[in-house]
């Protein structure tokens, strides 16, 4: 059996009528940039994030970059942020013209260590980005109080975790924003581009607002410099659709994960994801660690099971950042980590079967890869 790291035509299928009647109505009246449609996804999406706003924006990326403009940050400022990433949260740093300072993650969740936040702050840090990873939030308590301490803004990167939880509290509203990228491959996607912010601040909820139509307060008032980073109509239609189904995915996601912890349990060459108490992972990625991480990757491929690397090169050592001088060696677990992560197929609609047929083939790989 051959099993498909993501299988979005299965997702898609039961709900095709919807979503083409749903396209239509939005072609009749033609609210493609904003409108109704947008602003009733922002309504159903705040909602589902326990906060008071939402704000439709075109991408992730665009999410992340304009939770900071409305946070003041700018030139000269820097952003503490983990490596362990995608591109992106370190890109809307630097679209601001401030500076990203990477400190290392935990070994047991990926997602930063609060512990070496303290001594990356300066007199021109203005904020940190905790990067919610794989599904699960990081650790936002003492993240938080530490923030408070020195008059820094937290913005959650929660592109990777929508519905997830803190100690009850959901992914997004815990900090003074949350950035949410609706990308076709996330828990919640869309047909395309798409993204939001999320916020209990009404202040930073109306600068961006502003800042997505070119820093119009009403057409052709122009009270601030924006960009165009509006979400548009279709894709909100379609979201509004899967937003119904996300809580019931997210379950199946959980399930399917419980499955491949309980059939690896007592594999010795593979490192099974940790769920930190008080955490409610959504599983966006299920990653296991493996000290020969691309030949087992290699076997899979060969048996026709779909598996993926996220992240192979820790942000701060990307060729794009080579000028803010790290090295090999300065965030330690970040590096190790991203030679040995690999990501199993993980979507709702797997079956038993095909998480049984991947763990079967994943045990072959790792006896096979283990040296003589």
């Amino acid at each position: 059996m051959k099993v498909p790291f993501l299988d979005l035509h299965a997702h898609h299928a039961p709900h095709m009528a919807e979503f083409e009647a749903a396209i239509r109505e939005v072609i009749a009246c033609g609210a493609f940039a904003g409108g109704p449609y947008v602003a009733a996804f922002e309504k159903d999406f705040a909602s589902f994030c326990q906060t008071r706003h939402a704000v439709g924006v075109g991408n992730g990326t665009d999410a992340l970059w304009l939770a900071l403009l409305a946070c003041g940050v700018g030139p000269g400022d820097e952003v503490i942020t983990s490596p362990a990433t995608f591109m992106a949260t370190a890109e809307a740093i630097s679209y601001c013209g401030a500076k990203p300072v990477f400190v290392d993650i935990d070994e047991q969740t990926y997602t930063i260590d609060p512990s070496l936040i303290e001594a990356a702050i300066t007199p021109r840090t203005k904020a940190v980005i905790p990067v919610h990873l794989h599904g699960q939030t990081a650790d936002m308590d003492p993240i938080l109080a530490m923030a408070k301490k020195h008059g820094l803004y937290v913005i959650e990167d929660a592109c990777q975790a929508h519905g997830a939880e803190y100690k009850g509290r959901r992914a997004g509203s815990i900090g003074d924003a949350g950035a949410f990228s609706f990308y076709p491959g996330k828990n919640l996607g869309a047909f395309g581009e798409a993204g939001a912010v999320v916020t209990n601040n009404e202040e930073l909820a109306k600068k961006m607002m502003t800042l997505r139509e070119h820093g119009q307060s009403r057409k052709y008032y122009h009270s601030m410099v924006g960009w165009n980073c509006r979400m548009d109509g279709i894709q909100a239609a379609v979201l509004t659709i899967k937003l119904r189904h996300l809580a019931q995915s997210n379950t199946l996601r959980r399930q399917h994960a419980a499955l491949y912890n309980q059939l690896l349990q007592g594999v010795e060459e593979v490192i099974l994801p940790t769920e930190a108490a008080g955490h409610q992972s959504v599983y966006h990625i299920y990653a296991v660690r493996l000290a020969d991480r691309d030949e087992v990757m290699r076997q899979l491929g060969e048996a026709g099971i779909g598996s993926g690397i996220h992240y192979p090169v820790p942000v701060h050592l990307q060729e794009a950042y080579r000028d803010l001088g790290y090295r090999e060696g300065d965030l330690p677990i970040a590096e190790r980590v991203s030679t040995e992560l690999l990501s199993l197929p993980m979507f709702p609609e797997m079956t038993e079967a095909q998480v049984r047929t991947v763990v079967d083939q994943l045990r072959q790989a790792v006896t096979a890869a283990v040296p003589a």
